[in-house]
């Protein structure tokens, strides 16, 4: 771990910051915080790979899964709006990519990062 001391509009703050690879570097000793950071964010996890002969659909985008425009196991053509993301009070539709049957990996409430895969079609 190395810690930094960084001024962010005006507030001083002391922070830790894991070094990951790399050569060790010895560092000097570092002031006492002025406030307290904040925890950091935990990481989001990987998308979840596609099955086995199915196409994946991914997200285009972080937000959040507004609506499910299919059932689980329903034939979709490719084109197809099949999902309804809402990222800053926008609807964007994410289209089939692929016609076949459908197969959810997210459900509707659910905030999802770019890359997610939400669904896969085979």
């Amino acid at each position: 771990m190395r810690k930094f001391n960084v001024k962010v509009n005006g507030k001083d703050y002391a922070v830790e910051v894991e070094e990951i690879g790399g050569a060790t570097v010895a560092t000097a000793p570092v002031a006492a915080p002025t406030a307290s950071a904040a925890p950091a964010p935990k990481a989001a996890p990987a998308p979840a790979a596609a099955p086995a002969g199915g196409k994946a659909v991914n997200a285009p985008m972080p937000g959040l899964v507004k609506k499910l425009c299919f059932d689980n196991g329903a034939t979709v053509k490719e084109g197809d709006t099949i999902v309804i993301l809402e990222a800053m009070k926008m609807d964007t539709p994410v289209v089939a990519n692929a016609s076949g049957v459908i197969t959810y990996s997210t459900t509707a409430g659910t905030n999802v990062d770019t890359g997610a895969v939400l669904c896969t079609i085979a």
